[in-house]
């Protein structure tokens, strides 16, 4: 039977098949590039480069994509994706009752550890201010519907503030540790952790004059 295919809403460059083994391929061609432009850099690699790392033809890559840069978008998608899920697992029940400062290490600490282990995470955000304005869009959106998760969530910790004093609260807050993440991902490791910690330190002393209650009652 001939394959379906749906078009990605946040990047049509891109072919999403919907049959099982088509679909790990494609997961298997985003692997490869993610291990490459962390490796070497966006710049240097093919899609024959990605190809063969894959373990598939070019033929194959270029079923679900048209060049390289349609693969970093949707590579890209995918982190946005996976670090949107995270996002919502971390804020369940127990979230609500922890002291400020624990939740946001329990945050910051958590989203540390998705880079770790991911690599190409790395290679993706800091190359994509080059490469591509497409990516600056998907990440203004992403911002958008962390920003929205986490209005909700203060307003669970603390149901006094006004509708829009929370949603304020919540844009800076996001668009600050999304700034602070970019320049913590342009060095070192040891960089980055210095960076880290001075995030919560930030956070932590903006948030605290909004939640002086360090958990919520049951």
């Amino acid at each position: 039977m001939a394959e379906t295919f749906e078009q990605a809403p946040q990047a049509p460059r891109w072919r999403l098949p919907k049959q099982a083994r088509s679909r790990e391929r494609f997961d298997r061609i985003l692997d490869a590039a993610a291990a490459l432009f962390a490796e070497v850099g966006y710049d240097a690699v093919t899609t024959d480069d990605i190809a063969a790392q894959a373990n598939t033809s070019v033929g194959g890559l270029y079923r679900f994509f048209p060049d390289k840069l349609a693969v970093f978008h949707a590579l890209a998608n995918r982190y946005f994706n996976q670090l949107q899920e995270l996002f919502t697992a971390l804020h369940t029940d127990e979230t609500i009752h922890l002291p400020l400062e624990d939740y946001i290490n329990h945050m910051i600490d958590a989203f540390d550890r998705f880079v770790a282990a991911n690599p190409g995470y790395r290679a993706v955000f800091v190359q994509s201010r080059l490469i591509s304005t497409e990516i600056l869009s998907m990440d203004t959106a992403f911002n958008q519907a962390i920003v929205q998760q986490l209005a909700d969530f203060f307003a669970v910790r603390n149901p006094l503030l006004e509708p829009e004093q929370r949603d304020l609260i919540a844009i800076v807050s996001v668009e600050v540790g999304s700034v602070l993440e970019i320049l913590s991902l342009t060095r070192d490791r040891h960089f980055r952790q210095q960076v880290l910690v001075e995030t919560k330190k930030l956070l932590i002393a903006y948030l605290r004059q909004y939640f002086q209650i360090e958990s919520i009652a049951g």
